[in-house]
């Protein structure tokens, strides 16, 4: 496996907005914890999250299987282009961990990394929301984010500790190697016309419980 790393780190916590943080200034006011801050030096990994951050929707972000929002900063270069933009900053698409060396079609659901001080394991692909569209003012992001499989995704802690800028990310297993982040997006995606295929990776017991809910629910 080629070398990976931890290239920004980034927190934020709930705030009420306006439109005036968007393109869209004429929305109403919202609550979101997108706009992220980057971190300089250790930051303490906890099971929920990095310390000064938190999510503004419990219902539908963070938890112990979605602790940490994972995005490869390999994308950055196609959605500049794609958005006819000349600086999109680290911590663009809400991410805790911008990192680089590895993809949605490189790592598996289950797979278990060392990074710094900490434990993490992929629980899901990420399912970007219509926060990522206002925080651009492009309405129709996440279903483009969606269709290109430039998702990124989630980690749950196994172990707490320090992480920093620069750590390595160490791969100590990968115990469901048929499920990559990229295949399991377009099994979900395609869950009602493929329902073997997506019994099957309901199963992996690595996925997170949302996500094999999901899979079998036929709405």
């Amino acid at each position: 496996m080629k070398e990976a790393k931890i290239l920004s780190i980034q927190v934020g916590l709930p705030k009420i907005l306006n439109g005036a943080e968007t393109t869209i200034s004429t929305e109403k006011p919202w609550t979101t914890s997108i706009f992220k801050t980057v971190l300089c030096g250790p930051a303490w990994l906890g099971k929920l999250n990095l310390d000064g951050d938190a999510q503004a929707d419990l219902t539908v972000h963070g938890g112990l299987h979605k602790a940490i929002n994972v995005y490869p900063s390999e994308h950055y270069t196609y959605w500049k282009q794609e958005l006819h933009l000349s600086e999109m900053p680290y911590g663009a698409f809400g991410e805790n961990f911008t990192i680089c060396g590895l993809l949605e079609d490189e790592v598996c659901i289950g797979d278990v990394f060392k990074v710094g001080g900490a434990v993490v394991q992929i629980s899901q692909p990420r399912q970007p929301c219509w926060k990522i569209e206002r925080r651009w003012g492009v309405k129709d992001f996440s279903l483009r984010i969606k269709q290109t499989g430039k998702t990124g995704w989630y980690f749950r802690v196994l172990k707490e500790g320090y992480v920093e800028t620069g750590n390595a990310f160490a791969l100590m297993g990968r115990p469901f190697p048929q499920w990559t982040v990229a295949m399991s997006y377009v099994i979900r995606r395609n869950r009602m016309t493929d329902v073997k295929t997506a019994q099957e990776l309901a199963q992996c017991p690595a996925l997170s419980p949302r996500w094999q809910e999901n899979l079998i629910s036929m709405k």
